[in-house]
């Protein structure tokens, strides 16, 4: 079982920056892949940033490629996603998932490819 937990979301202004955070349970966090995804009012669940059990293994939505960035430390057991010129658009619940071993680019932006999601963090970008 694996128990996740988000911080660092808030109120910004577009063009501000958020660090989020993203601190798991259990000893298999170093073999698993894990992804921030977001929902929006009103609309789907997207996917945002995944990074890979090896860690050089990234990928991004477009929508946030060259703002955002994720990176992982498996000795706190820890994903970040760093938010960068934050626009209005980026409203959303923002969740962490843990998934599993996987290097397949579509297979980690898939949902379906996570066990494991915590309860989302509120991230709201002002205009």
């Amino acid at each position: 079982q694996v128990q996740l937990v988000e911080s660092g979301g808030g109120l910004v202004q577009a063009g501000g920056s958020l660090r989020l955070a993203c601190a798991a349970s259990g000893r298999t966090f170093s073999r698993r892949a894990m992804g921030w995804f977001r929902r929006a009012p009103g609309k789907e669940r997207e996917f945002v940033a995944a990074i890979a059990f090896v860690s050089t293994f990234t990928t991004y939505a477009d929508s946030v490629k060259g703002r955002f960035t994720i990176s992982r430390d498996n000795g706190e057991s820890t994903v970040y996603l760093q938010m960068n010129s934050l626009k209005p658009e980026d409203t959303g619940v923002y969740y962490c998932a843990a998934g599993g071993t996987t290097l397949n680019a579509v297979l980690l932006r898939t949902p379906g490819s996570y066990d494991y999601w915590g309860q989302g963090t509120q991230v709201t970008v002002s205009s």
